[in-house]
């Protein structure tokens, strides 16, 4: 720690590292001491800009005793080799989502955290959206009753030019395209408000994007182990790009986020408090929709904060290794269908 303040070191400075470089300055108990990357040029871009340190490499990070948590923000593919040294030389975590792009990987993160006895939070902020924290909450109170349909719309757009800024954004392989790139984080809150899934069955296509050889656009249909229904629409073909689209709908009450704000929230019992819900406190900033830079930084600082409290409170962040493994089983789940005729997939996979 550095004068009472966690210590932060984060591996790779590509387009997201920017996000995390405000939210961590943006934290009082938060100091970004170090930063690392393959490319020079990114690496001195990004200290320049968030004022820290250009560390000599990724094995001077797990040495440096300031450093307490590391941020991980490599490409998708390559998240375990990184947080497991970090693990193992007794460093927290942040994880950019995915968690990885293999179920296997997953467990031996989840196993090498555990023998180490460190906090690691998964980068899925979106989780702590406000409309999404007072839908998981009426969900659990039973105002909703009885789960009917849980689905999202995501309908974004992306130029080729963002597939190709990076070798890694037009490989599947490496963790490109649009489901498990950009319809991940919604493709999780659905895991997270509706729960286990038993069944699902897509269908995937490049519509707009024939220079990269991936999915922009993925349909697919989910059966709810609680019974409920579910649709998954992700596309980054859709231009100029709207918001994002939750809806839950139940026996008794129907919720739905656009973007970052609560537009319908009806229940048979109102409550009191749902006329606040309903207008909410949106700070009306972008959520992705028309570009990868038109986002804001407050969800992963509620996201890094929650991660500092679990470390003083000795219990597991809110987005946990576990958690996010159900919502990367669930996209490989519609990889598998996908690559099969649509076929039927069920849940858990073997």
């Amino acid at each position: 720690m550095i004068d009472g303040k966690y210590g932060f070191g984060i591996v790779g400075c590509g387009l997201v590292s920017t996000f995390h470089g405000q939210a961590i300055n943006a934290i009082e108990q938060a100091k970004l001491v170090s930063a690392a990357d393959l490319s020079q040029e990114r690496l001195e871009k990004f200290c320049g800009e968030h004022g820290c340190e250009q560390a000599a490499s990724f094995e001077a990070m797990l040495e440096d005793d300031r450093i307490d948590v590391i941020t991980v923000l490599t490409p998708n593919a390559y998240h375990a080799q990184f947080a497991i040294p970090a693990m193992q030389a007794g460093k927290h975590l942040v994880i950019e989502k995915p968690p990885e792009m293999t179920l296997e990987k997953v467990d031996q993160m989840i196993a090498a955290r555990d023998a180490a006895g460190v906090k690691c939070a998964i980068s899925l902020q979106v989780r702590f959206r406000k409309p999404v924290e007072a839908i998981k909450s009426a969900i659990e109170s039973g105002r909703f009753g009885r789960l009917l349909q849980g689905d999202t719309y995501m309908k974004w757009f992306r130029a080729t030019d963002y597939y190709l800024m990076d070798d890694w954004r037009s490989k599947r392989e490496e963790g490109a395209g649009v489901t498990i790139q950009h319809a991940f984080h919604y493709i999780d809150v659905l895991y997270h408000l509706m729960g286990d899934v038993d069944t699902v069955r897509a269908q995937m296509y490049n519509l707009a994007h024939p220079e990269v050889e991936l999915e922009d656009t993925v349909m697919a249909f989910v059966d709810y182990k609680n019974g409920a229904k579910g649709v998954v629409q992700g596309s980054t073909a859709m231009w100029p790009g709207t918001d994002i689209r939750i809806e839950i709908n139940g026996e008794d009450g129907t919720a739905i986020m656009q973007g970052e704000r609560m537009i319908e929230w009806k229940f048979r019992d109102e409550q009191p408090e749902d006329a606040e819900i309903l207008s909410g406190d949106s700070q009306a900033f972008k959520t992705g929709a028309g570009g990868a830079a038109d986002l804001a930084y407050f969800e992963h600082m509620y996201m890094i904060e929650d991660l500092l409290a679990a470390i003083q409170e000795d219990r597991s962040p809110r987005v946990s290794l576990e958690s996010s493994r159900g919502s990367l089983e669930l996209a490989l789940a519609m990889y598998k269908s996908a690559d099969n005729d649509s076929e039927l997939v069920k849940l858990p996979l073997s």
